[in-house]
């Protein structure tokens, strides 16, 4: 179940987790969240018993190496968490208005699927019924038929102990997870706020019902199943015939219980979506440490899955090859230090303000040059932020640096955007900006004035 990495917890993210609110078609309240930047990730929890913003606060390795690669959204599903707990709807068709509620809240086009264990079946329909918003699965000790796994010792015993909640939750915690007695009331507090008995149980009768097995064929897009062996040979036997029946899947067998070897689902992940991933190093005590005054550049190719889907993807690929080389020589002729890359955008850290604001506008006239001379056109949006950003293990993390890519994804093609600080440290320098005025970024609460800077001579 999903709130097992919760319990795990071992780094609290830099990275706020945004919490919203989206209404479904039948009038339902979902609550979600929020965080990271790169491609998006949409994280369908296991039912019942899930509490997004709580798993965040208590601290998830998992998470902060997720978000250091990816744009997460989470959401409490009907009748779990922060959202709506008297919905009377619980069947899959229901649900899955949960899942469209939210990510047309987000206006995504096109993202990244994330099954994790019950919430399998609806993943997997939802992917083949909308094959043009679904571009890769991920199936995270998921299953495609529920009913061959409520035979479990803690569905049976909350059959019987009905109107017996606490007992039931003495029994997950003592039972299921073997947590010592001075261990347990946190964890007892998690579940408790996860759902109530009445709901667990008119949770538990929907999910019985559950079965896309027919549906496993038409799964058409690349799918990654995650398998922990730890958890019971017919957990594996169950995967292994997914994998056999999806046509385009891959399978990693993971060794020990649900919540072991995060960095090797987030690694799998990245692979599936022919990029690699940026682990964060874990804290184990030490303090994170300030880097000094940094200026921030994030950037982000304009409309790439639609050029993928155009030119297909050897094609697609290539140009994302070639989008790299340009990047990478232009950052090192500026003095940029490459933080990590997202596929198909890059974050830089400069020592200099100038530098960076000149790195900005190189890239800008460089991918102009590339189109003009006739190759296939590569549009990139820039964001630009300073401050003194959280350095760890290599990567950078803090309000500056999320400030940069907000500010990026708030641009358009062949626009350079800037914050404040980023204008008031080049007074003089001679560049041109133009004031875009107060603007809401997501993720922060008071509006951000931002800056144009004009590069076309």
């Amino acid at each position: 179940m999903s709130f097992r990495r919760a319990l795990a917890g071992a780094i609290i993210s830099g990275m706020e987790l945004r919490m919203q609110y989206a209404t479904t078609s039948d009038g339902v309240r979902i609550a979600f969240g929020t965080a990271g930047s790169g491609p998006w990730i949409i994280r369908v929890p296991s039912l019942p018993f899930t509490h997004s913003q709580m798993e965040w606060e208590q601290g998830n390795e998992f998470f902060d190496q997720l978000v250091a690669n990816f744009s997460m959204a989470q959401f409490d599903p009907r009748g779990t968490g922060l959202s709506d707990r008297d919905a009377l709807d619980l069947s899959m068709e229901a649900r899955m208005l949960d899942l469209e509620a939210v990510v047309d809240k987000l206006g995504l086009d096109q993202f990244v699927l994330h099954g994790i264990g019950w919430s399998g079946p609806m993943v997997i329909r939802y992917a083949v019924e909308h094959p043009d918003r679904v571009t890769h699965v991920v199936l995270d000790d998921s299953q495609a038929r529920i009913a061959d796994f409520m035979n479990i010792p803690q569905i049976r015993a909350l059959d019987q102990l009905t109107g017996e909640w606490e007992s039931f939750l003495d029994y997950m915690v003592f039972m299921v997870f073997g947590l010592p007695r001075d261990e347990a009331e946190p964890h007892k507090a998690f579940l408790r706020a996860t759902t109530t008995q009445a709901g667990a149980q008119r949770i538990f009768a929907a999910l019985r019902g559950d079965d896309v097995t027919d549906l496993l064929p038409l799964v058409k897009v690349p799918t990654l199943i995650v398998q922990h062996t730890g958890l019971s040979k017919q957990n594996v036997d169950h995967a292994k015939e997914m994998a056999a029946l999806i046509p385009n899947a891959r399978m990693i067998l993971l060794d020990g219980g649900a919540f072991d070897d995060n960095e090797r689902i987030v690694r799998g992940i990245a692979e599936l979506m022919g990029t690699f991933a940026v682990m964060p190093k874990a804290d184990h005590g030490h303090s994170h440490e300030r880097s000094g005054v940094r200026t921030i550049l994030f950037t982000d190719m304009v409309d790439h899955t639609t050029m993928m889907r155009r030119l297909g993807d050897n094609a697609g690929r290539e140009v994302l090859r070639e989008h790299e080389v340009v990047t990478r020589a232009v950052l090192k002729a500026n003095g940029g230090d490459e933080i990590k890359t997202m596929g198909d955008g890059f974050m830089a850290s400069f020592g200099s303000v100038t530098g960076a604001v000149e790195c900005a506008i190189a890239l800008q006239q460089a991918f102009e040059e590339r189109a003009t001379a006739g190759a296939e056109p590569i549009r990139i949006r820039i964001g630009l932020n300073a401050g003194e950003p959280i350095e760890e293990g290599g990567d950078l993390f803090g309000a500056t640096v999320i400030m940069a890519s907000r500010i990026a994804a708030h641009g358009a093609a062949g626009e350079i955007l800037a914050s404040d600080v980023v204008r008031a440290l080049c007074a003089g320098k001679g560049f041109l900006f133009a004031d875009r005025g107060e603007n809401v970024l997501r993720g922060f609460e008071d509006p951000v004035r931002v800056y144009e800077v004009g590069w076309r001579s």
